[in-house]
């Protein structure tokens, strides 16, 4: 029952990006802030919505 729960949990931390902050953070050496934050997701959201989708 706890793998199960490790599971979901590390499912829902990837699809909410947490994981992806994780690395962003220790890519560039920082430590969470709010700014941090900000600026991961604006980085993140500009990537996402830059590559344009096809019909």
């Amino acid at each position: 029952m706890r793998r199960l729960f490790r599971l979901v949990m590390a499912l829902l931390r990837e699809l909410a990006d947490e994981n992806a902050y994780q690395r962003h953070l220790t890519a560039h050496g920082r430590t969470h802030s709010g700014e941090e934050w900000r600026r991961f997701s604006e980085q993140h959201l500009r990537a996402k919505y830059a590559r344009a989708k096809c019909c």
